[in-house]
């Protein structure tokens, strides 16, 4: 949201044909708030389907926005209404356009990790990439903002390393999760089908994001490259195409990872992320009869009963948990729960 070079103070020295623009990001920013209002709502009203940390990351994102267009909003309408261009609200622009890019690289940073939706939390090595990351884009962003001199070189080369590093988070997501749903299909066990392909569906829509963003980005750099004339036209354009593409765009992906109501055991995963290659388990059923169950021991199992009973089972049935062992033949622990004689392992 610059300003044009023609920009005066106090109004001096402006064109008459930028005068709509404080309608034009009133429009927008009412199309913001009414989004930033909806997605803080729904996030709050569906908090208890799954681990909400990734959807409040991204319901502040609409805030910054919205927060940038009041300030575009207020210092186009002082300029031509109240003859006073605030040097404060262009500063204020300023600030919250960089904030709000930087955010909404981090969130696509944490998506493809898989933030909340691969393991509950980023691991040590992740956190530090990630801010690391942000941190120059940062300082990238703020250079370029502020003219220096061939920070349009370094914009681009941030830019360029931050989406090979979320393509090929996306792209080892997306290989592993194709292993799972593999691994469940030879077992012939579909209790965790469902919440893998969701995962896995979601992680493809977000791949395709990305590769729009790209494209979009590489444009807007390419424009910057050519030196494009900051006429009132080609302004005008340039804003109309940037604010509906971030708009779409981040409406899309937030529509992806919003908060509802997913398959079950969606939010069955790892604290973090380990080195070791792993497959989430399928939840399986075993069957034995009375005699069987007599003669069941191994090293690898232990059998125990729950110390509180689950809503959803009569108090009728008896419950029995049978847990593996977490270092046996290098899988994780698993848990089977089970009525009588018919039990089901998470293995």
């Amino acid at each position: 949201m610059d300003a044009p070079e023609s920009l005066g103070e106090k109004g001096i020295g402006i064109d008459e044909a930028y005068r709509p623009l404080s309608f034009l990001y009133l429009t927008f920013l009412s199309i913001w708030f009414v989004s930033a209002f909806s997605w803080t709502v729904n996030t709050w009203k569906n908090r208890h389907f799954q681990t909400n940390n990734l959807q409040w990351t991204l319901a502040s994102i609409p805030l910054l926005k919205a927060l940038q267009l009041t300030f575009s909003f207020l210092f186009w309408y002082s300029c031509f209404n109240l003859q006073i261009c605030s040097l404060w609200m262009s500063f204020g622009v300023y600030v919250t356009g960089v904030l709000f890019q930087t955010a909404l690289f981090g969130s696509f940073m944490l998506i493809s990790c898989g933030y909340c939706i691969m393991c509950e939390r980023l691991s040590v090595r992740e956190r530090r990439k990630t801010a690391a990351l942000g941190c120059v884009f940062y300082l990238t962003l703020v250079g370029y903002r502020a003219s220096v001199p061939y920070l349009t070189v370094l914009l681009l080369l941030n830019y360029f390393v931050s989406f090979y590093v979320i393509f090929h988070h996306v792209s080892q997501n997306l290989l592993l999760l194709r292993e799972q749903l593999s691994f469940i299909e030879d077992e012939d066990v579909y209790a965790m089908h469902d919440a893998i392909y969701t995962k896995y569906t979601m992680f493809k829509k977000f791949q395709g994001a990305m590769h729009i963003v790209a494209v979009a980005e590489c444009v807007f750099v390419f424009q910057i490259y050519i030196g494009m004339d900051d006429s009132p036209e080609n302004y005008w354009l340039r804003l109309l195409v940037r604010e509906w593409a971030q708009l779409c765009i981040l409406l899309y992906i937030g529509w992806t990872f919003r908060s509802r109501d997913l398959a079950p055991n969606f939010s069955v995963m790892p604290a973090v992320k380990s080195k070791v290659e792993i497959l989430v388990p399928p939840i399986y059923s075993i069957e034995m009869d009375a005699d069987a169950f007599k003669e069941f021991s191994s090293h690898e199992w232990h059998i125990g009963v729950p110390t509180s009973r689950f809503p959803s089972v009569s108090q009728k049935e008896p419950i029995l948990v049978i847990i593996q062992h977490p270092h046996a033949n290098g899988t994780t622990s698993a848990s089977v729960s089970s009525t009588d004689t018919n039990s089901e392992a998470y293995q």
